[in-house]
């Protein structure tokens, strides 16, 4: 049986106070492993936009820790209205929510903050900032404590469809799915954690992913930082690597699953699974429950966010792109249902979708 190895590091938590969030701000990273307080949602809301705080599942985690904050915050401040505090958490959320709008999960824990919020009021007459709070932070605190057991279960069925021969595994990724994208070890990087624990011999190449580098700067960084033997590629060679070298299998995460299994995840995801189709290479999508959207009927219906084209024109530091030239720049493709091999959530293997 595995061993169960803690996240290597705090992700997201609340402060002392509970009136502001703590976050491992990931845009200083590898340079720096620096901590950064927000207090207001404004910080938040930043924090999200500028990817200090990122991956779908901590971006769920994120978002409830805002919420129980920002109703702290004002209950430390004498609000004494029930329905202006219910107003105002709605107005957070949507603020919130819109920041990036392609990945479910944050939607998803903002919701449940807010039902939570909605039927604490509507349960426990007369109203008190403090309590109802404190009531907020609990429910943060429980979808935090359910994303470690989430990324634990993923890590464990995905275990399952390693091959155990020969002993040598070799696995490719993209961007970043591990523990800095989660409230614990990661999804598509949690077989990988548990397979180390084990003893096994493994080789993880990660895609630098383009263009802000989330593989070469945060998976490199995390699963180096663990001991596991990780080189870094560009993402253009990726069917050099597959060609020339035995891959067991591509793993990534997603952001959103559409109800027929189309998967949006970061930019460059739909190619690699093309070349995996090409190659003979299964190709394995691990995500949460939370990240299946059964309101979208399929990838073209997912919500796909244009970031800003200063990623592409400064992206290595310096301008790399002549001022007349145009840029485009989606932070996600969808890879369509029939290339996956199968997709793992917290609740077990998937091999073929409804």
């Amino acid at each position: 049986m595995a061993l169960e190895p803690s996240p290597p590091f705090t992700t997201v938590r609340p402060t002392r106070d509970g009136r502001g969030v703590v976050i491992l701000d990931q845009t200083r990273l590898p340079q720096a492993e620096t901590e950064v307080t927000l207090r207001t949602r404004a910080e938040m809301e930043e924090a999200i936009r500028l990817l200090r705080v990122r991956g779908a599942p901590l971006l769920g985690v994120m978002g409830a820790w805002a919420l129980a904050a920002l109703a702290t915050e004002r209950a430390a401040h004498g609000m004494t209205d029930g329905a202006l505090q219910i107003a105002a958490l709605r107005d957070d959320a949507e603020a919130l929510r819109a920041t990036r709008p392609t990945a479910v999960n944050l939607g998803w824990a903002l919701s449940r903050m807010i039902e939570h919020a909605a039927a604490a009021l509507s349960t426990s007459p007369p109203f008190d900032a403090a309590s109802l709070a404190e009531q907020l932070r609990a429910e943060a605190a429980e979808i935090h404590d359910e994303d470690r057991e989430m990324c634990r279960s993923i890590g464990r069925h995905a275990l399952s469809l390693f091959p155990t021969e020969p002993p040598s595994l070799t696995v490719l990724t993209h961007c970043n799915a591990g523990a800095l994208a989660t409230g614990g070890i990661g999804t598509a990087l949690s077989p990988l954690y548990l397979a180390h624990a084990e003893g096994r011999s493994l080789k993880v190449f990660a895609d630098e992913t383009r263009p802000l580098l989330q593989g070469a700067r945060l998976t490199a960084w995390e699963l180096a930082r663990a001991g596991v033997d990780v080189t870094v590629i560009a993402d253009n060679m990726a069917g050099a690597l597959m060609a020339s070298t035995r891959v067991d299998a591509v793993v990534v995460g997603a952001d959103r699953i559409a109800a027929n299994g189309d998967t949006a995840n970061k930019i460059g995801t739909y190619p690699l699974a093309v070349l995996a189709r090409r190659h003979g290479v299964p190709f394995y999508v691990l995500a949460p429950t939370s990240t299946l959207d059964p309101d979208t009927p399929d990838g073209a219906g997912i919500p796909i966010e244009q970031r800003s084209e200063g990623e592409i024109r400064e992206g290595m530091g310096r301008r790399t792109v002549p001022h007349d030239a145009a840029t485009w720049n989606p932070a996600f493709d969808v890879t369509p249902a029939d290339l996956v091999t199968a997709w793992v959530t917290d609740q077990g293997v998937i091999r073929s979708w409804p």
